[in-house]
């Protein structure tokens, strides 16, 4: 029989379940979407947004989109997504124009269902990182001029440790990560630092399995090789050209491309004309007369996010103030009017390192499920640049380069290495999933399952 001190100890254990219970119910509900302005009826789907604090000092609150599954979405594995830049939302360009069930009609008002929406695989959170980024904000402004890789990996972390305390249902769930573009420097990251802390446990609540980038920034020396190549084999530049870009952008170990370097990238710029770099063979929308290709950083090729025009419906939809009612942003404290991607951010980026290459090598020693594809129609991150980034892992072929098919043709080309797998789209641009939807999500049931793309 129980003496008394021990049935008070029950007692008291039960009340604090319950109360931690409460609190996070009412966590969430505060958090849930009931409204979303110009969406379709009838959505079968739950979605939730707002902040989670990942550093109290500085005031640091990193903004989420939650996206539930619409059917047995308990049973189903945890994404998240982020966007690269750095400094670009992926509630503008993951959620708005990719991956998520809500794209943004031309009035900038209305939404229609993406019927090829990632959400009906798993459940998706859009994360706007780092601070500073689409409705993320900081207290201390210094922040947003001293961003860069290492602060936002932990950052992100700190966010998905504290996010799943408000939805502990998602503990111990399947997680994946994914991403495109600067995010290739994102996604491996914060891979390698969920990787590290999980080691020792036996059961992570952050249950990690894998991760899966697009058009990635992977590593800076092959990334030119692949990038020049693919302009002067796309006759984009002149032979001249190419032959400078070698000369002046791929010598010394310099982080920042010396000044010979820079004249020859504006070279090629105005060698390319009015075209879009993100879709080569796309309309360019108006607004996007030149590439705009002066570096940030060390990487000429990352100054803007794909912009076809739907863009500008993003940058309308999210400054709507009932839209941003609805998806409880701080608009007291974000940057207004809001945007797709932050200058200041993406001007001032720091630490960065050269390679990626390394963290792949170290999370495929782990057992750690590493996907990589590329549109081939991109000229910013091209699938050249991304060929000789992975032949630099020197990796054993498990199954020889093959098309995949979809409906009978060819949807692309894969490669299956000893550790990871490469896929390519064929006629996709810098995003995708937004130039081939269909595809897109082909590849990420596959994905999600670890099998091979169909032969077909």
């Amino acid at each position: 029989m129980m003496n008394s001190m021990m049935i008070n100890v029950f007692i008291i254990l039960f009340f604090l379940n319950c109360y931690t219970n409460n609190a996070t119910n009412a966590h969430q509900n505060e958090d849930r979407i009931t409204n979303l302005p110009g969406s379709p009826e009838n959505v079968e789907f739950e979605q939730y947004a707002g902040y989670i604090t990942v550093n109290n000092s500085a005031g640091r609150a990193l903004f989420y989109w939650l996206i539930e599954s619409g059917s047995n979405s308990e049973t189903k594995p945890l994404v998240l997504w982020l966007n690269g830049g750095p400094g670009c939302s992926s509630v503008a360009y993951g959620a708005a124009e990719e991956i998520g069930p809500f794209h943004i009609q031309n009035d900038g008002k209305t939404l229609y269902l993406n019927p090829y929406s990632w959400n009906k695989l798993a459940n998706l959170v859009f994360l706007e990182s780092p601070a500073g980024v689409g409705f993320s904000y900081s207290n201390t402004s210094s922040d947003l001029y001293t961003a860069g890789d290492s602060r936002t990996a932990e950052d992100a972390y700190t966010f998905l440790v504290r996010w799943l305390d408000r939805f502990p249902q998602y503990k111990y769930r399947e997680f994946y990560i994914a991403g495109e573009s600067y995010a290739g420097h994102y996604v491996p990251q914060l891979s390698q630092l969920i990787y590290r802390r999980n080691k020792g446990i036996a059961n992570p609540i952050i249950n990690f399995k894998g991760f899966m980038v697009g058009n990635a920034v992977t590593d800076d020396y092959n990334d030119y090789i692949g990038t020049f190549e693919y302009w002067w084999t796309h006759a984009l530049i002149s032979d001249s050209t190419y032959k400078t870009l070698k000369d002046s952008c791929l010598s010394g170990s310099s982080q920042h491309p010396s000044s010979i370097c820079n004249r020859a990238l504006d070279a090629s710029d105005a060698e390319f004309g009015n075209i879009d770099p993100y879709s080569i063979f796309t309309r360019a929308c108006n607004s996007t007369a030149t590439m705009k290709r002066r570096l940030r950083g060390r990487y000429p090729w990352m100054s803007r996010a794909y912009d076809p025009c739907t863009e500008r419906y993003s940058s309308e939809y999210f400054n709507l103030p009932e839209v941003q009612e609805a998806m409880h942003a701080n608009i007291t404290k974000v940057a207004y009017p809001w945007r797709t991607c932050s200058d200041i951010v993406g001007t001032y980026w720091g630490d960065s390192p050269l390679s990626m290459l390394p963290i792949y090598k170290e999370l495929m020693e782990g057992g750690v499920q590493i996907w990589v594809f590329s549109g081939d129609t991109d000229a910013v991150v091209p699938v050249t640049a991304t060929r000789y980034s992975i032949d630099a892992l020197k990796l054993p072929t498990v199954t020889k380069w093959y098309p995949w098919y979809d409906k009978g043709r060819v949807g692309g080309w894969s490669q299956v290495y000893e550790g990871l797998t490469f896929v390519t789209v064929t006629g996709a641009g810098h995003e995708v999933p937004l130039h081939r939807p269909r595809q897109a999500f082909i590849l990420f049931d596959h994905f999600l399952k670890n099998k091979s793309m169909p032969v077909s």
